[in-house]
């Protein structure tokens, strides 16, 4: 009988536990332990009042005492580890650690129950489990060191034996890792004990990424390594704040090799990452006349390539309103000076703020012109348009940023370019002087009209001057 009432007793008081707490866990672990209760119950009920055989009556008093002490034990340690009023395991007691606590004080509880009978089976029983699940032990010891030492955890990046991958599930019997590819991969925790693992989640997110180019030997090394730090100082896929690292790492057989070290936090978009910066140096490499050469085994004469067709670049020079007042002749020589340049769709052409002394004549694609303040479109720029005439004229830095909405194709006029013609004819200096005054009166009203501040207007003679002084005219 007291066994009985011990049974019910406990069972409601586990079930009282169980309906004040909110954690899952120990919800779903408590139920186990009311179900052991009641089946002790259960049990002691059976021995009192039903007629079994003295040998039936036997057995079942034997193993109730085991079923009482796993419920104890069970109940005892998810409520010790555990909290009771919020909803998670702790970091350093996960589900596999506490399962292991119960089944080591279990056993531990029936050698004093059983003292018989175990210490007369655990020689063989030890030898037959040691044979027959030696990979499920391997598996379930190694899972226990992987939650217990956390190499890793659910949701980090790892490289586990030549397998890279996000950790997605961590289980007694391996590890789950789900690849780039979006396929996983099944690690079993005894080959996780014996692979080296790299963790790109820890200590920090900041994964380094590498990337080599190679240049021309008829360009300086500081040259190279100062375009590629340009071309990628505005990159949004990379750490802000880490500058690139460029290294020369090689005098190869055709080109200088540079290794380019950039950081970023996402591990995932390594190769998104190398994609932007290969495209970036592409672009920048262009723009500066820095040759990537093909690989050369044999030297073989080749017929020089027929000049290339400048009618574009006339017809934009042409389409420009400020050189309108120039001969023909005169808007020629400025063609042949300008200096092309490819831009990327989204890189930055010039900033604002920026120091400058050149201006851009648009000869294929698109481009976006932005104030700092403002952050709006506030001109779109096709073929034939221009910007940046300030800084070619006054040395002055740039009053706006644009943006290349497209690939674009640029000509770059230089002030010592625009400085040859206004020397062969002084007037021209006046005629373009005048048509930017306007066009700078135009921006400044929509300047005024987005409530930024603005400079007074500079008055037509004093603009003249300081164009004149800065060209060395006067």
């Amino acid at each position: 009988m007291l066994q009985l009432a011990t049974g019910i007793v406990l069972l409601l008081a586990t079930l009282a536990v169980r309906g004040a707490s909110t954690n899952r866990y120990i919800r779903r672990k408590l139920l186990v332990s009311a179900w052991m209760f009641a089946a002790y119950a259960a049990g002691a009920a059976l021995v009192a009042y039903a007629q079994l055989t003295p040998e039936a009556g036997r057995q079942v008093g034997l193993f109730l005492p085991l079923l009482f002490v796993f419920a104890i034990v069970n109940a005892l340690v998810v409520l010790a580890i555990n909290p009771w009023r919020i909803d998670r395991i702790p970091d350093q007691f996960p589900n596999i650690v506490q399962d292991a606590l119960i089944i080591a004080l279990f056993a531990l509880a029936a050698t004093l129950f059983l003292q018989e009978r175990v210490l007369a089976t655990t020689a063989v029983g030890a030898v037959i489990l040691g044979f027959a699940l030696q990979d499920t032990l391997g598996n379930l010891f190694a899972g226990l060191a992987i939650q217990i030492e956390k190499p890793f955890r659910v949701g980090h990046w790892v490289t586990i034996g030549g397998e890279s991958g996000l950790v997605s599930e961590i289980t007694w019997r391996a590890t789950k890792i789900r690849t780039k590819a979006g396929n996983f991969v099944i690690v079993p925790n005894s080959v996780l004990a014996r692979e080296s693992i790299t963790n790109y989640s820890q200590p920090t997110l900041d994964t380094r990424v590498e990337v080599e180019v190679g240049a021309g030997y008829e360009t300086p090394p500081n040259d190279v390594k100062a375009a590629i730090r340009h071309a990628l100082r505005d990159e949004p896929l990379l750490v802000p704040g880490r500058e690139p690292e460029v290294l020369l790492v090689d005098f190869g057989g055709s080109a200088i090799v540079y290794r380019v070290r950039v950081w970023t936090t996402d591990f995932a978009a390594d190769e998104r990452v190398r994609d932007r910066i290969r495209s970036q140096i592409y672009y920048a490499f262009r723009r500066s006349g820095i040759n990537i050469p093909y690989p050369i085994q044999v030297e073989i004469d080749q017929p020089l390539a027929p000049p290339a067709d400048r009618g574009p670049s006339v017809a934009a020079i042409d389409a420009v309103d400020i050189f309108a007042p120039l001969s023909a002749g005169q808007r020629l020589e400025l063609t042949d000076a300008a200096r092309p340049a490819l831009y990327a769709q989204g890189e930055v052409i010039v900033r604002e703020g920026d120091r400058g002394s050149s201006m851009f004549v648009v000869r294929t694609g698109e481009a976006s012109l932005t104030l700092a303040d403002g952050g709006d479109e506030i001109a779109h720029f096709r073929h034939g348009d221009f910007f940046g005439e300030m800084s070619l004229l006054t040395g002055e830095p740039r009053t706006a940023t644009v943006t290349a909405a497209t690939d674009c194709e640029l000509l770059e006029i230089g002030a010592d370019a625009f400085r040859r013609v206004a020397l062969a004819d002084p007037a021209v200096v006046e005629r373009v002087t005048s048509a930017v005054s306007a066009r700078r009166s135009d921006l400044e009203t929509h300047r005024a009209m987005k409530a930024a501040p603005s400079a007074p207007i500079e008055p037509p003679h004093s603009f003249l001057a300081r164009v004149r002084h800065f060209l060395r005219l006067s």
